[in-house]
């Protein structure tokens, strides 16, 4: 995460963001030295309290309810992750590259956390905690946390909700500075998704870095029938009412490959129903 690269950013939607930081643009030199120098995962919350302090008091109540919205996701991710690499012994996750990827996916869902905790300030959320979460969905997955294989394909099924979620929610953040941190958040959910997805691969299953279409048209390629509504909506040929498929008279341009080139927003509604499959009864979104 680079300070100076987000505030620069943040500048060309919100002209007065140092103005809101403080009326001394000569203090922000102060704040890009501590940026230099200040630890990878003290950023997170250093960048949060900064948000807080610039628009903790003005942000509007639907930017509100969509950044608690991402942080409950995020609270998921977090969880789910940092359970099987601390307290899930019968989970052996190989080491070398497959250990630090899902250490550093871990990590990266907890800067997420502490990111929106700090800009939402007092308005955030209370806590998910572990104890709140059934990531067996009930039993659906009963070997989540004992098989790396469905481990890791139940990581996707969440990779590949945050990434569409986030898309959601462009709309309603729009116009807010806070824009562009969900969209930097956004894509670096996207290449979590895709990692997992080549993880996969090594592990013998045939899925592509990226959503395409599963059996029987449907875009789920997980070859789990579980995770179809992580999926419903992407198999789409149609964009901006132009029909991809065939475009231009290109025949080479199939309906499979024409899905792959684009992804889909999910409405908040259907990410509410996944997230709530692994919440415990009485935690539900």
């Amino acid at each position: 995460m680079n300070i100076v690269n987000i505030l620069e950013e943040i500048e060309k939607v919100d002209g007065e963001i140092y103005e809101r930081l403080s009326p001394r643009r000569s203090a922000m030199k102060d704040f890009y030295s501590m940026g230099k120098k200040i630890a990878l995962a003290a950023a997170p919350l250093a960048l949060g309290s900064m948000f807080n302090k610039a628009y903790g008091q003005t942000l509007p109540t639907a930017v509100v309810a969509t950044l608690n919205f991402a942080l409950s996701l995020e609270y998921l991710e977090y969880h789910y992750y940092n359970h099987a690499l601390v307290a899930a012994p019968t989970l052996t996750i190989p080491t070398g590259a497959p250990l630090a990827a899902i250490t550093t996916i871990r990590d990266h869902e907890l800067a997420h956390v502490n990111l929106l905790k700090g800009a939402l300030g007092t308005s955030a959320r209370s806590e998910i905690t572990y104890a709140m979460t059934d990531f067996t969905a009930g039993g659906t997955f009963g070997d989540v946390y004992s098989n790396y294989l469905t481990f890791l394909k139940v990581a996707l099924g969440f990779e590949d909700t945050g990434v569409r979620a986030y898309k959601g929610q462009a709309t309603v953040l729009k116009g807010n500075a806070v824009l562009t941190t969900a969209l930097q958040i956004h894509s670096v959910e996207a290449r979590h998704a895709s990692h997992i997805r080549q993880m996969l691969a090594a592990n013998g299953a045939s899925i592509k870095p990226w959503v395409s279409l599963g059996a029987g048209g449907i875009a789920n390629d997980t070859g789990v029938p579980q995770v179809d509504a992580v999926y419903a909506g992407e198999n789409l040929d149609v964009q901006a009412n132009i029909t991809i498929t065939g475009i231009n008279g290109n025949s080479g341009v199939t309906k499979a490959a024409a899905v792959e080139c684009f992804d889909e927003p999910l409405d908040t509604a259907s990410v509410v129903t996944i997230a709530n499959l692994f919440l415990r009864t009485g935690f539900k979104l």
